[in-house]
């Protein structure tokens, strides 16, 4: 008698008001093995020794300083932020799903980025992703967070940020991305050309027609990147580096990141700047 088939679970269909909105950003916008890849190989390149403690600034739900811990025993992360609910959902979520053991070795402060405290001194590598520095929108705030940044790194530490440019940074646009089980929006809603102020949001849609609109928002000035690397150096770090990603054989992004001293005019490109003190 054969053997009856054993049914397959199927993953329950998301919808607005079943979905978790720090899940789905965390599925449509991050890819922290891949950050933290380049963070750990880029470091070893510069230094010729392994990255111990990481600090990752307005760090949401941790997700990258969780993949830091993960990767190797003894490696220390410290993730600052100031929303309490994001932090808790962080805790309750994302620390949960490590070991009693790398658990330990992840600190989360409830602070201005610009003020780390003593926990937050004394970095390997200080983080600044996915654009969220942006928010400091007058030239001076940006400049002062970045000195806070030089002043608080360990020695031999240096500074990793991304950033978004290109001339569909600057228009007024909504993007849509198929990703399993939901449909990712990118709402560049708003831009001023007269002072790079931008509004934007990320909703989210579902097979049921359901939205959830608007899960996150966003008021930031857009920096080109001469604008950024300027900055840096007005906050004293010694020099700046942009590593600019490859291109595969269709000419696609190929997720390889170099040091350049030319890109490519694209219309949208995401590279990563390492600031030296």
């Amino acid at each position: 008698m054969a053997k009856a088939k054993k049914k397959r679970k199927t993953k329950p269909k998301l919808t607005a008001k079943t979905a978790d909105r720090h899940v789905l950003y965390g599925l449509s916008v991050q890819n922290v093995e891949a950050e933290i890849d380049f963070v750990e190989q880029t470091f070893e390149s510069l230094r010729g020794r392994k990255a111990g403690l990481i600090r990752e600034d307005f760090c949401g739900t941790a997700n990258s300083a969780c993949e830091w811990v993960r990767r190797r025993r003894g490696n220390r992360a410290v993730g600052v932020d100031l929303c309490a609910e994001t932090l808790a959902w962080a805790r309750e979520n994302n620390l949960t799903t490590l070991s009693d053991e790398e658990r330990g070795r992840v600190t989360l402060l409830e602070r201005d980025v610009r003020d780390p405290g003593p926990e937050g001194r004394g970095a390997d590598v200080v983080l600044a992703m996915n654009f969220s520095y942006w928010i400091f929108r007058q030239r001076a705030e940006m400049v002062g967070y970045f000195r806070s940044v030089r002043e608080s790194l360990g020695k031999g530490g240096v500074f990793i940020l991304d950033h978004y440019g290109g001339s569909d940074a600057l228009t007024e646009t909504v993007e849509d991305r198929e990703i399993d089980g939901f449909t990712y929006v990118w709402d560049q809603h708003r831009y001023n050309p007269i002072n790079g102020d931008m509004t934007c949001y990320i909703h989210f849609k579902f097979p049921d027609g359901t939205k959830m609109k608007r899960a996150f928002e966003y008021h930031w000035r857009h920096y080109t990147l001469p604008e950024i690397r300027d900055c840096l150096l007005d906050a004293g770090f010694r020099r700046t580096i942009v590593y600019w990603e490859g291109e595969d054989e269709d000419g696609e992004g190929n997720g390889e990141f170099a040091p350049a001293e030319e890109g490519d005019a694209d219309m949208a490109f995401i590279t990563y700047i390492v600031a030296e003190p």
